[in-house]
């Protein structure tokens, strides 16, 4: 699938006037935090630039997004990226990411995603932002120095890399590392919680307000595999028909209140410096949205 199918799918103007999930408009410092520099940590997933150059060496949208994604990890095999990925379906993601892999080098695959969305981020946010990104980014590349990769493998190949000079490379970077470190601790979340990727990816979905099956489905996951799943959920009491019951509202609260606890060391090397980081990545991730750089759906922000 190319970028400009896959935009038409997420970019419906239409889905902008949903509501902000109250998982957002409610939600602790740490998810107010992820939630305010997603649309920038993801800008190498939906900046069209950054998708240009990867289509000019024979990558679609999805083979961008995994090799890019996975690439800070080095060169592990499909099944080890499946596995830190978690949410799609295994074999969709390692075949994507073979094929990937075949088509283009670690290494080119890795400069090509971070210098295509250096420069995609400095025309969008502007180079009068570069004394603010500069701040910004040096705050947080020091956060995430401070932060402990047990059990995170995402993170841990962000944290590794190099610490660039450039200051949109910094930023992005920095919030790139904080978005992998709150995901891997999201799937510790519901893993430890006794839940499956495809049960996640349900019970989130209706939390956030999407009807049951517009945001799972698009994870691959066979109708059996997700059939079986949702047995699973209303056995357990937690799925009514195609709504989540109050148990399971309050399940996917406490999987939402445990990744919080997990990303308190984040919030605490922020201290006094939280909220105005915060509305700084906020207004960036405003300029990502209204340049089409990031779709505009607010349950999309929120979900993950």
């Amino acid at each position: 699938m190319n970028y400009d199918e896959v935009k038409t799918a997420f970019f419906d103007p239409a889905t902008a006037d949903n509501a902000v999930p109250a998982a957002v408009t409610q939600g602790g410092p740490a998810r107010q935090l992820r939630d305010a520099f997603e649309p920038v940590s993801m800008h190498a997933v939906w900046s069209p630039l950054v998708h240009q150059r990867m289509a000019e060496r024979g990558l679609d949208f999805f083979q961008t997004y995994v090799w890019g994604r996975a690439s800070v990890m080095g060169e592990p095999s499909g099944s080890v990226v499946a596995a830190a990925f978690a949410a799609f379906e295994p074999g969709m993601i390692s075949g994507i990411y073979d094929q990937a892999r075949q088509a283009m080098s670690q290494s080119d695959a890795l400069n090509i995603t971070f210098d295509s969305t250096t420069e995609s981020l400095r025309s969008v946010l502007g180079e009068d932002q570069t004394d603010a990104v500069v701040s910004v980014g040096n705050r947080l590349a020091s956060v995430v120095d401070q932060l402990d990769a047990t059990g995170r493998p995402l993170f841990a190949g962000v944290a590794a890399l190099d610490t660039p000079d450039d200051p949109f490379t910094k930023l992005f970077q920095s919030t790139l590392a904080l978005r992998e470190h709150r995901g891997d601790a999201h799937i510790a979340s519901y893993i430890g919680a006794g839940f499956s990727p495809i049960e996640m990816n349900v019970l989130s979905e209706l939390w956030l307000g999407y009807p049951l099956g517009e945001y799972s489905a698009s994870r691959a996951w066979s109708e059996e595999a997700t059939a079986a799943a949702l047995s699973g959920l209303r056995d357990r009491g937690l799925l009514e028909g195609d709504a989540l019951t109050p148990a399971g509202t309050a399940a996917r609260a406490a999987i939402e209140e445990a990744t919080d606890a997990m990303e308190q060391p984040v919030v605490d090397a922020l201290g006094s410096e939280l909220d105005t980081t915060i509305e700084q990545l906020s207004a960036w991730s405003t300029c990502c949205v209204d340049a089409a750089t990031f779709p505009p759906d607010p349950r999309k922000r929120a979900a993950g």
